[in-house]
Protein backbone atom coordinates (compact mmCIF):
# COMPACT_ATOMS: atom_id res chain seq x y z
CA UNK A 1 0.00 0.00 0.00
CA UNK A 2 1.40 3.79 -0.48
CA UNK A 3 2.12 5.17 2.43
CA UNK A 4 -0.12 7.68 4.01
CA UNK A 5 0.13 11.40 3.26
CA UNK A 6 -1.36 14.39 5.16
CA UNK A 7 -1.04 18.22 3.87
CA UNK A 8 -1.69 20.35 6.82
CA UNK A 9 -2.76 23.97 5.91
CA UNK A 10 -3.09 25.93 9.17
CA UNK A 11 -5.33 29.08 8.01
CA UNK A 12 -6.52 32.26 9.50
CA UNK A 13 -8.56 34.63 7.10
CA UNK A 14 -6.89 32.94 4.00
CA UNK A 15 -10.19 33.29 1.65
CA UNK A 16 -7.49 35.45 -0.86
CA UNK A 17 -4.64 32.50 -1.30
CA UNK A 18 -7.06 29.67 -0.74
CA UNK A 19 -8.36 29.13 -3.95
CA UNK A 20 -5.67 29.47 -6.15
CA UNK A 21 -3.39 27.03 -3.34
CA UNK A 22 -6.15 24.14 -3.05
CA UNK A 23 -6.47 24.33 -7.17
CA UNK A 24 -2.59 23.67 -7.29
CA UNK A 25 -3.03 21.17 -4.28
CA UNK A 26 -5.49 18.88 -5.80
CA UNK A 27 -4.34 18.70 -8.98
CA UNK A 28 -0.38 18.37 -7.98
CA UNK A 29 0.63 14.47 -9.19
CA UNK A 30 2.46 13.02 -5.89
CA UNK A 31 2.79 9.16 -7.17
CA UNK A 32 3.97 6.84 -4.90
CA UNK A 33 1.40 8.58 -1.96
CA UNK A 34 -2.19 8.28 -0.78
CA UNK A 35 -2.76 12.22 0.00
CA UNK A 36 -5.01 13.86 1.79
CA UNK A 37 -5.43 17.64 2.76
CA UNK A 38 -6.20 18.90 6.01
CA UNK A 39 -7.34 23.01 5.95
CA UNK A 40 -7.06 23.88 9.92
CA UNK A 41 -9.64 26.89 10.30
CA UNK A 42 -8.33 28.62 13.44
CA UNK A 43 -11.58 30.39 14.02
CA UNK A 44 -11.64 33.12 10.27
CA UNK A 45 -13.90 35.39 10.15
CA UNK A 46 -13.98 35.29 6.67
CA UNK A 47 -14.45 32.97 4.04
CA UNK A 48 -11.99 30.28 4.39
CA UNK A 49 -14.16 27.53 5.89
CA UNK A 50 -16.73 27.79 2.95
CA UNK A 51 -14.01 27.88 0.22
CA UNK A 52 -11.96 25.03 1.65
CA UNK A 53 -14.98 22.81 2.08
CA UNK A 54 -15.69 23.60 -1.93
CA UNK A 55 -12.44 22.21 -3.20
CA UNK A 56 -11.91 18.55 -1.56
CA UNK A 57 -10.42 19.07 1.41
CA UNK A 58 -10.86 17.86 4.94
CA UNK A 59 -11.97 20.76 7.00
CA UNK A 60 -10.99 20.93 10.76
CA UNK A 61 -12.56 23.86 12.53
CA UNK A 62 -11.37 25.32 16.11
CA UNK A 63 -13.80 26.48 18.16
CA UNK A 64 -11.53 29.89 19.03
CA UNK A 65 -7.99 31.10 17.30
CA UNK A 66 -5.53 28.67 19.06
CA UNK A 67 -2.78 30.33 17.07
CA UNK A 68 -0.36 28.93 14.58
CA UNK A 69 0.58 26.25 17.05
CA UNK A 70 -2.29 24.64 18.17
CA UNK A 71 -3.16 24.81 14.60
CA UNK A 72 -0.38 22.80 13.56
CA UNK A 73 -0.90 20.56 15.94
CA UNK A 74 -4.50 20.13 15.57
CA UNK A 75 -3.53 18.67 12.10
CA UNK A 76 -1.04 16.20 13.54
CA UNK A 77 -2.84 14.52 16.16
CA UNK A 78 -5.38 14.15 13.15
CA UNK A 79 -2.30 12.87 11.29
CA UNK A 80 -1.24 10.62 14.34
CA UNK A 81 -4.89 9.15 14.89
CA UNK A 82 -5.40 8.88 11.22
CA UNK A 83 -2.72 6.31 11.10
CA UNK A 84 -0.43 9.09 8.42
CA UNK A 85 3.34 8.05 7.94
CA UNK A 86 3.90 11.36 7.06
CA UNK A 87 2.27 15.26 7.10
CA UNK A 88 3.73 18.15 5.72
CA UNK A 89 2.86 21.56 7.08
CA UNK A 90 2.27 24.43 4.82
CA UNK A 91 1.34 27.66 4.54
CA UNK A 92 -2.35 28.93 3.51
CA UNK A 93 -1.21 32.24 2.24
CA UNK A 94 0.53 31.00 -1.12
CA UNK A 95 3.99 31.39 0.19
CA UNK A 96 4.82 27.70 -0.17
CA UNK A 97 4.15 26.69 -3.69
CA UNK A 98 3.14 23.29 -4.01
CA UNK A 99 5.59 22.03 -6.43
CA UNK A 100 7.88 22.47 -3.90
CA UNK A 101 6.71 19.97 -1.43
CA UNK A 102 8.25 17.46 -3.77
CA UNK A 103 11.71 18.55 -2.72
CA UNK A 104 10.70 17.69 1.00
CA UNK A 105 9.36 14.07 -0.12
CA UNK A 106 12.69 14.04 -2.29
CA UNK A 107 14.76 14.94 0.62
CA UNK A 108 12.69 12.47 3.14
CA UNK A 109 12.87 9.69 0.37
CA UNK A 110 16.80 9.93 0.18
CA UNK A 111 17.69 10.77 4.12
CA UNK A 112 14.86 9.79 6.15
CA UNK A 113 14.79 12.33 8.42
CA UNK A 114 12.46 12.55 10.96
CA UNK A 115 11.97 16.27 10.08
CA UNK A 116 12.56 18.00 6.83
CA UNK A 117 12.60 21.87 6.82
CA UNK A 118 12.12 23.50 3.56
CA UNK A 119 14.84 26.43 3.50
CA UNK A 120 14.37 29.45 1.19
CA UNK A 121 18.63 30.45 2.62
CA UNK A 122 20.34 27.58 1.34
CA UNK A 123 20.10 28.50 -2.20
CA UNK A 124 18.98 32.07 -1.85
CA UNK A 125 16.49 31.55 -4.80
CA UNK A 126 12.82 33.05 -4.29
CA UNK A 127 11.73 35.46 -1.60
CA UNK A 128 14.20 36.45 0.73
CA UNK A 129 11.82 37.98 3.46
CA UNK A 130 12.69 41.07 4.93
CA UNK A 131 16.10 42.27 6.29
CA UNK A 132 14.84 42.55 10.03
CA UNK A 133 12.87 39.37 9.32
CA UNK A 134 16.02 38.00 7.83
CA UNK A 135 18.40 39.73 10.69
CA UNK A 136 15.95 37.85 13.31
CA UNK A 137 16.44 34.41 11.64
CA UNK A 138 19.88 34.78 11.72
CA UNK A 139 19.50 35.28 15.52
CA UNK A 140 17.66 31.59 15.34
CA UNK A 141 19.92 29.99 13.55
CA UNK A 142 23.02 31.25 15.92
CA UNK A 143 20.38 30.32 19.34
CA UNK A 144 19.21 26.99 17.78
CA UNK A 145 22.87 26.11 17.21
CA UNK A 146 23.66 26.46 20.56
CA UNK A 147 20.92 24.29 21.95
CA UNK A 148 20.95 21.81 19.18
CA UNK A 149 24.07 21.48 17.72
CA UNK A 150 22.95 21.76 14.14
CA UNK A 151 23.45 24.45 11.60
CA UNK A 152 19.58 25.44 10.80
CA UNK A 153 19.02 28.18 8.49
CA UNK A 154 15.74 28.47 8.32
CA UNK A 155 14.53 27.52 11.45
CA UNK A 156 11.30 30.07 11.23
CA UNK A 157 10.05 27.86 8.02
CA UNK A 158 6.07 26.48 8.15
CA UNK A 159 7.08 24.30 5.43
CA UNK A 160 8.11 21.35 7.02
CA UNK A 161 7.68 17.36 6.94
CA UNK A 162 7.04 15.35 9.09
CA UNK A 163 7.59 11.20 9.62
CA UNK A 164 5.40 9.00 11.41
CA UNK A 165 7.71 9.59 14.71
CA UNK A 166 8.17 13.28 14.15
CA UNK A 167 4.24 13.44 14.42
CA UNK A 168 3.86 11.04 16.98
CA UNK A 169 6.14 13.22 19.10
CA UNK A 170 4.37 16.44 18.30
CA UNK A 171 0.69 14.86 18.89
CA UNK A 172 2.23 14.60 22.31
CA UNK A 173 3.26 18.14 22.81
CA UNK A 174 3.98 20.92 20.37
CA UNK A 175 4.77 24.43 21.36
CA UNK A 176 2.00 26.92 20.85
CA UNK A 177 3.07 30.72 20.82
CA UNK A 178 5.92 30.33 18.86
CA UNK A 179 6.45 26.61 17.64
CA UNK A 180 8.77 26.57 14.53
CA UNK A 181 12.41 27.63 16.34
CA UNK A 182 11.24 25.85 19.45
CA UNK A 183 10.11 22.75 18.35
CA UNK A 184 13.91 22.40 16.76
CA UNK A 185 14.98 22.06 20.07
CA UNK A 186 12.24 19.65 21.65
CA UNK A 187 12.89 17.41 18.29
CA UNK A 188 16.49 17.11 18.54
CA UNK A 189 16.19 16.83 22.33
CA UNK A 190 14.17 14.16 21.72
CA UNK A 191 16.71 12.52 19.73
CA UNK A 192 14.86 12.91 16.01
CA UNK A 193 16.69 13.57 12.87
CA UNK A 194 16.18 17.20 11.23
CA UNK A 195 17.22 18.19 7.71
CA UNK A 196 16.83 21.07 5.53
CA UNK A 197 16.68 21.08 2.05
CA UNK A 198 16.26 24.18 -0.22
CA UNK A 199 12.87 25.33 -1.28
CA UNK A 200 11.79 28.11 -3.67
CA UNK A 201 9.29 30.48 -1.40
CA UNK A 202 6.83 33.16 -2.83
CA UNK A 203 5.50 36.54 -1.51
CA UNK A 204 2.14 35.87 0.52
CA UNK A 205 -0.58 36.50 -1.22
CA UNK A 206 -3.32 37.23 1.06
CA UNK A 207 -3.68 37.02 4.63
CA UNK A 208 -1.79 38.40 7.82
CA UNK A 209 1.12 36.38 9.09
CA UNK A 210 0.73 34.50 12.06
CA UNK A 211 3.81 36.03 13.29
CA UNK A 212 2.83 39.80 13.27
CA UNK A 213 5.92 41.33 15.57
CA UNK A 214 8.37 39.30 14.05
CA UNK A 215 11.03 42.05 14.17
CA UNK A 216 10.33 43.19 17.58
CA UNK A 217 12.39 42.99 20.61
CA UNK A 218 9.29 41.17 22.51
CA UNK A 219 9.17 38.99 20.11
CA UNK A 220 12.89 37.72 20.75
CA UNK A 221 13.12 37.22 23.94
CA UNK A 222 9.98 35.79 24.43
CA UNK A 223 11.38 33.30 21.35
CA UNK A 224 14.62 32.70 23.01
CA UNK A 225 13.40 32.14 26.78
CA UNK A 226 10.93 29.31 25.16
CA UNK A 227 13.64 28.00 23.53
CA UNK A 228 15.92 27.90 27.06
CA UNK A 229 12.91 26.16 28.43
CA UNK A 230 12.70 24.12 25.96
CA UNK A 231 16.14 22.65 26.17
CA UNK A 232 16.29 22.25 29.56
CA UNK A 233 12.70 20.44 29.66
CA UNK A 234 12.27 16.70 30.34
CA UNK A 235 11.46 14.39 27.30
CA UNK A 236 9.00 11.66 28.25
Amino acid sequence: MPDKLLLIVPCYNEEAALPTLLAQLNTLPIPGYQTEIAIINDCSEDNTRLIAEQHRATVLNLPINLGIGGAVQTGLLYAYNHNFNIAVQMDGDGQHPPAELIKLLNCYETNRANLVIGSRFIEKQGFQSSLFRRLGIGYFHWLNKIFTGQNIFDSTSGFRLFDAKAIQAAARYYPDEYPEPESLVFFAKAGLTIQETPVIMAKRNGGQSSIRNFASLYYGIKVTIAMLFSSIRKTS
